[in-house]
């Protein structure tokens, strides 16, 4: 039987930030990735990119992004975001739910994560297409993300696997796992298949990167609740929780929220997983600056209660929640040139109309005479004397309605009008495997188990409810890199 000193099971970002530290404590390290290498990746290689870390000013920043010019930096506020704002916003999405010490090494050594991973050649950029936007000439960003990888999620997965292929750290496609080797005292390997045949793989450690269980519609309707089998998924086919099943078929406790997800508005006619050619094309981010409107014609959320960062991910339950599980995304001609590109693609399900009267009927499954009804009374309901500014939660909002708009609010009421409609695409989920601080998966009786890690979204109790963007990300680099740095040091022992 072949051995390594680590395995790692996953092919996305926190697998290659896993492998890649362990590799730097002296292991020889594989990573095992269950799709082909057209599919590799897992959900990292459908993200944009986007990775929210702590950082002091533009000095931090030119760490991350060395390249960084001075015309960039003096025609853009980029702001700061401290620990304590990244604690704020953890504390507040999650509801106080997120551990405190999972939590604490997600936000301190979010800098350090980044730092590390641009000491591999890693590269990063502004966001400035989706999270800044310009004012009087000069760009603002805003809700605490600034920062991307180079050719969004692709770029990223594509980065990471052409350094660990430098670095000597074997890559696998078609490999799948489908168990561990346990003594009843600790992981000694993991069961493989690849090209139609079933063997062992030793190892003295095992990390588990393989995504959460999004994938699989019977268990998102068995843990998230009915009608989760209906959501369409955003990224990878191949995250069905095979990974958390294994270890808990080893006594491995489970942890976090388990009927929660990452959820966001998705083209509501969108492929049953997603589109590599597409990417994240399909989802569609820019509510703050109309409103939604559900099969009733009736407004059933405040778009405008924070940035975006902060409610798209949660927004994709309520939406699923609706009749017919559908909502429409309703603009007028004031907001067009802040739509993001993803609502310029041709995959895309719209409506266009000069007058809103024309614009009802398209609509498909609304009640076009209460759409206009609702329409009418928002726009009746708009404090015009406040500023509108999309840069900042501006509080211009709406008064006297059952469903208020915070901030953001314009009438809609100048033609030409754009109406998109959007389903429930689901990311992936929160619940998962309990860990130590230092990456060890625990059994039940809450004693860690020998040889086994665990990264990514496979660990539970980080995110409840919500979480704030590109928080993905950077966890999955976190956890990556503690994890694989312990099943190094523990493969070196």
């Amino acid at each position: 039987m072949r051995e390594f000193d680590v395995v790692v099971v996953g092919g996305g970002n926190a697998a290659f930030c896993a492998a890649l530290a362990a590799q730097e404590c002296g292991a020889s390290v594989a990573v095992l990735e269950r799709a082909s290498f057209e599919e590799n990746g897992g959900n990292s290689r459908f993200t944009a990119g986007a990775i929210r870390f702590a950082y002091s000013g533009v000095d931090d920043l030119r760490e991350v992004m060395p390249d960084l010019s001075e015309e960039e930096i003096a025609r853009t506020d980029f702001g700061t975001y401290t620990e304590e704002q990244f604690f704020d916003d953890m504390f507040r999405v999650t509801r106080y739910r997120t551990d405190p010490v999972l939590c604490e090494l997600l936000v301190r050594r979010s800098f350090g994560t980044m730092k590390w991973l641009r000491s591999l050649g890693v590269r990063f950029q502004p966001i400035y297409g989706r999270q800044a936007f310009q004012v009087d000439g000069r760009f603002k960003f805003w809700g605490g993300l600034t920062v991307e990888s180079w050719g969004g999620g692709p770029g990223l997965v594509d980065s990471e696997t052409a350094i660990a292929k430098a670095k000597g750290i074997e890559i696998r496609y078609g490999c799948r796992v489908t168990g561990l080797l346990y003594d009843g005292t600790r992981v000694t390997g993991v069961k493989v298949k690849e090209d139609g045949k079933i063997f062992d793989l030793g190892a003295k450690a095992v990390v588990l990167a393989a995504g959460g269980f999004e994938s699989d519609p019977e268990m998102r309707a068995r843990y998230l609740g009915p009608g989760w089998e209906l959501a369409r998924v955003r990224g990878t086919r191949f995250n069905t929780g095979d990974g958390i099943k294994m270890a808990q078929a080893i006594g491995a406790a489970s942890y976090g929220n388990w009927s929660g997800c990452h959820a966001v508005g998705w083209d509501f006619n969108a492929p049953e997983f997603g589109d590599l050619a597409v990417g994240d094309g399909f989802q569609k981010h820019s509510y703050p600056f109309g409103i939604m409107v559900n099969a009733n014609g009736r407004r059933f959320v405040d778009e405008g209660a924070d940035f975006r960062n902060y409610t798209y991910a949660k927004y994709g339950r309520v939406i699923l929640e609706q009749p017919g599980n559908f909502a429409w995304q309703i603009f007028d001609s004031k907001v067009a040139h802040l739509l993001r590109d993803e609502y310029r693609i041709k995959e895309v399900t719209r409506a266009n109309a000069a007058t809103l009267e024309d614009l009802a009927p398209q609509l498909e499954g609304v009640d076009a005479e209460a759409f206009l009804e609702e329409v009418r009374s928002y726009n009746a309901a708009v404090m015009d004397d406040v500023p509108f500014n999309p840069n900042v939660k501006d509080g211009r909002s709406t008064t006297g309605l059952h469903v208020r708009k915070s901030n953001w609010a314009n009438r809609i009421d100048t033609g030409p009008f754009q109406a998109f409609q959007v389903g429930c695409g689901i990311t992936f989920t929160f619940g998962g495997l309990r860990i130590t601080g230092d990456g060890q998966v625990v059994d039940q009786d809450l004693v860690p188990i020998g040889g086994l890690y665990a990264a990514g979204e496979m660990v539970g109790g980080i995110f409840y409810f919500n979480y704030p963007g590109g928080t993905g990300l950077m966890s999955g680099a976190v956890f990556g890199r503690i994890a694989g740095t312990s099943a190094g040091l523990t493969a070196g022992s």
